[in-house]
């Protein structure tokens, strides 16, 4: 019995600091000012802030009925998607920084695996903002992969999260520019 309650306090501790995270705490509910130089790593990184500015806000607000919503039996669902784009996110991120490789999740709810993709995505854009050449991530494959490959298939599944939860009825923020990112007033 003891135990089960060690559990439970531990299980509202963590989801009473789950709740404490704002949107505006976490990254890319905005994209911040631009670099003032254009250099391979500052034009990847403005990349990875599109895309972590778009995944945010693609996914913010969805509700339960969102993320079990898909369009056909052979489809994914919302939370298929977000879960892909959580393993995206961290292929990117392992790929430039070898102190992020394998870092393996318990089951994560879907407001952790979205907190997690949107830190790997900063992580990945504030390391890439730093680097003057970016063919030192050239390893297994050179750095285009990564470009043409996870950022361009992560931007791909954040339109599909929108189309899908305009499916499910609940559209995506009309207040959102995604040209200047940031909300319209």
């Amino acid at each position: 019995m003891r135990n089960i309650c060690i559990v439970f306090v531990a299980f509202l501790f963590m989801n009473l600091n789950a709740q404490n995270v704002t949107n505006k705490e976490l990254p890319y509910y905005e994209i911040t000012e631009c670099p003032k130089t254009y250099t391979a790593g500052t034009v990847a990184a403005r990349m990875i802030d599109g895309l972590g500015f778009r995944y945010f806000w693609a996914t913010e607000g969805l509700r339960d009925e969102d993320l079990v919503y898909k369009i056909s039996e052979s489809s994914r669902t919302s939370a298929e998607t977000i879960e892909h784009l959580l393993g995206l996110s961290k292929f990117i991120l392992g790929s430039i920084s070898k102190s992020e490789r394998n870092n393996t999740e318990l089951e994560l709810s879907f407001k952790e695996k979205r907190e997690l993709t949107l830190k790997n995505f900063k992580k990945a854009a504030d390391i890439l903002r730093f680097t003057k050449k970016v063919s030192q991530f050239d390893n297994k494959f050179p750095f285009w992969n990564i470009i043409n490959g996870p950022i361009a298939d992560a931007l791909w599944h954040c339109g599909q999260i929108v189309m899908l939860r305009r499916g499910s009825g609940n559209p995506f923020n009309s207040k959102v520019s995604v040209f200047t990112g940031k909300l319209r007033e």
